[in-house]
């Protein structure tokens, strides 16, 4: 029997995150919402190209089809547009047959207030207000970051990359290096507290049904050794020893763990980043936001914590 919806892996997408929809907004920006709404109507069945998400989003929904029985996982279109106006993404998204059928459309509102409604597990949108309001009030959000789109069809795997700090866990430890830029301090306070988890932070929802998706991997390798799984997770954290064990603590009391977990100590993530080739990259501080040269790297933002209501408050 297919998960029921509390129990399923559901990421909300908004247009602007899944298409690119740069002339459209132009349109909106320049014209206002009446020239939008006729841009939109002339040009519903003409079918929108691929925006940051897309690839994730793509073979994020393929492993429905590993699993039918499952039907783990789901993706709702969360969307400003009205019905109307959001008719030609709809079009856009059976052309390129991606089995999305869940949408909420708000008429010019932000729908981030539906999150919860759907279960939703994160948030992905290019609209920097919908994002922070979500987080706001501790929904999971991210906001996804222009790129280039690279998308190899004949790439099955799902590749998923993390920060830890602010994103996976809260912003506790985050907030004691934040508080003199005390590297010192901070592995003072890991050490002594390397034993205690840490409380989770707005993507540990997603992380830890991740981590079930990958049990459902496991077991179907187990029945059928050709099995080749799609999902692969990687922390890529600046910390280093001997703040890594509070990781470990923390991950281990979760009962979950990554494929592959990068302890850099400062150094920049866009060296690993670049061997891993995420199809998604959730990291708290646009410093760390770096793809390297051609960035092909999709890029999200999750302003949430110590290290962006600092960036607020010094603006």
């Amino acid at each position: 029997m297919p998960f029921p919806i509390e129990e399923k892996l559901v990421i909300g997408v908004a247009s602007s995150a899944l298409f690119d929809l740069s002339d459209s907004h132009q349109v909106y920006l320049d014209e206002g919402p009446e020239a939008y709404r006729s841009h939109q109507a002339r040009q519903r069945d003409v079918i929108l190209a691929r925006g940051v998400a897309f690839p994730f989003i793509r073979r994020f929904l393929s492993l429905n089809r590993c699993f039918p029985q499952q039907a783990p996982v789901e993706v709702v279109l969360f969307s400003r547009n009205s019905p109307e106006t959001g008719l030609r993404v709809m079009r856009s998204i059976a052309h390129y047959g991606l089995d999305i059928s869940r949408a909420v459309f708000m008429s010019g509102k932000s729908p981030y207030p539906y999150l919860p409604a759907f279960n939703t597990a994160l948030f992905l949108s290019a609209n920097e207000e919908d994002v922070k309001s979500a987080i706001t009030v501790d929904y999971p959000a991210g906001l996804v970051l222009p790129s280039a789109i690279a998308d190899e069809e004949d790439d099955i795997e799902l590749r998923v990359a993390f920060d830890f700090d602010g994103v996976i866990a809260d912003d506790e430890s985050e907030t004691v290096y934040k508080r003199n830029n005390d590297l010192g301090e901070f592995h003072a306070h890991e050490t002594l507290h390397m034993a205690r988890p840490h409380q989770p932070g707005p993507l540990a929802g997603m992380f830890r049904k991740l981590a079930m998706l990958q049990q459902l991997e496991h077991d179907a390798q187990q029945a059928d050794p050709d099995y080749r799984r799609i999902v692969r997770i990687a922390i890529i954290t600046a910390r280093s020893a001997p703040a890594h064990e509070r990781v470990v603590t923390t991950l281990g009391s979760w009962g979950v763990s990554a494929d592959e977990t990068f302890f850099l100590g400062g150094m920049d993530k866009a060296r690993v980043l670049s061997v891993f080739k995420p199809h998604i990259f959730f990291d708290d501080q646009l410093t760390h936001l770096k793809s390297g040269p051609g960035g092909t790297i999709p890029m999200v933002h999750v302003p949430f914590g110590v290290a962006n209501r600092r960036v607020v408050e010094g603006s």
